[in-house]
């Protein structure tokens, strides 16, 4: 029996395999390297030691589906594949949505014609759009989102929720986590961003590696200790983990916030990079960015009881190990 993986070469997928691997599961991945390449693959095989099962194919493309579930016994499918910046959904709409949502009918339409009944998706927090208060609950009301990117993953969260109900024999497991960094402790396997990045982390390494002169705190007026953004952050290796968790724990319908239940400010990342590493990160505030929130962190209380889901990497380790991705790139 197989565990299919898409997109599962990208920066949490790739993790993932990882993670199933050590477990002795055999893995079958799928992505068509929209946002990794055929390096993130020998990194991947390389760290594991053997070949990975892979198909170079599109959620879109029902046929290449149909010749994976036809060759495999696939029992169940860990689906992280999709278009995921925020910003680039405002500007593609149109994309986002065929991408995203039409490829996970597609990929559900292929596993329901074969029998396979056992999901796990990778959701996000902009589910919570902006009114809930913080910690977000998994029973707080959803929607609202302020983006494309957002409204894909509410969309497909309904989908999911709708395919159970309409069978109750599909298990499906929806994961809403926060904001993923760190990278894999050999420095072999990280984020890899296109252009310049949007997300924190890889901003303030590439800061670090002189690719960028300086980063932008966008804001530090807010009401918080310090006056800058707070924010769940959660080690990419913890994230991984809870997905294996989620796998060995499927039945039902049902979801989980996946994050460290406390918040950090970006100031206190910055501050945490430049102790971990001993690299001095240039700064400057500016104004608020439109759309950031001050405030937003997970209430991971359900995850810990009925998966047995703690995050244990903490902040510095997260600074360490996307210096030490970097580092690797930079050579």
């Amino acid at each position: 029996m197989s565990i299919l993986v898409t997109g599962g070469t990208g920066y949490i997928g790739s993790h993932t395999v990882l993670k199933l691997l050590e477990r002795g599961k055999d893995v079958v991945v799928l992505d068509n390297f929209s946002n990794s390449g055929p390096d993130a693959l020998r990194r991947l095989e390389d760290i594991a030691g053997r070949p990975i099962t892979f198909y170079k194919a599109d959620i879109l493309d029902a046929n290449a589906l149909s010749k994976i579930f036809g060759t495999h016994n696939v029992e169940a499918v860990v689906h992280f594949a999709g278009l995921k910046a925020v910003g680039e959904s405002v500007g593609k709409p149109l994309e986002y949505y065929r991408n995203n949502v039409a490829g996970t009918l597609t990929l559900l339409e292929a596993c329901r014609a074969f029998g396979v009944k056992n999901v796990v998706f990778s959701s996000s927090a902009t589910v919570y759009g902006s009114a809930n208060p913080t910690p977000y609950r998994e029973d707080m009301p959803t929607g609202g989102c302020t983006n494309p990117y957002g409204r894909t993953k509410h969309i497909i969260e309904q989908m999911l929720q709708d395919l159970h109900h309409s069978d109750n024999s599909y298990n499906v497991t929806i994961l809403r986590y926060f904001n993923p960094i760190g990278a894999h402790p050999s420095g072999k396997l990280g984020e890899l961003p296109g252009g310049t990045p949007n997300n924190l982390m890889p901003y303030i390494t590439q800061v670090a590696a002189g690719k960028l002169p300086k980063l932008n705190i966008f804001g530090a007026d807010y009401d918080t200790p310090d006056g800058t953004c707070l924010r769940d952050y959660i080690h990419v290796e913890d994230l991984a983990h809870g997905h294996v968790l989620a796998l060995e724990n499927l039945g039902g319908c049902n979801v989980y916030n996946l994050g460290t239940g406390r918040g950090t400010s970006v100031s206190e990342i910055v501050r945490s990079f430049e102790e971990a590493t001993g690299v001095s990160i240039p700064h400057v505030i500016t104004d608020r960015r439109p759309g950031d929130i001050a405030v937003s962190f997970a209430d991971t209380r359900k995850a810990q009881r009925e998966l047995g889901f703690t995050a244990e990497c903490g902040i510095h380790q997260m600074c360490r190990d996307s210096w030490r991705w970097q580092s690797f790139l930079s050579k």
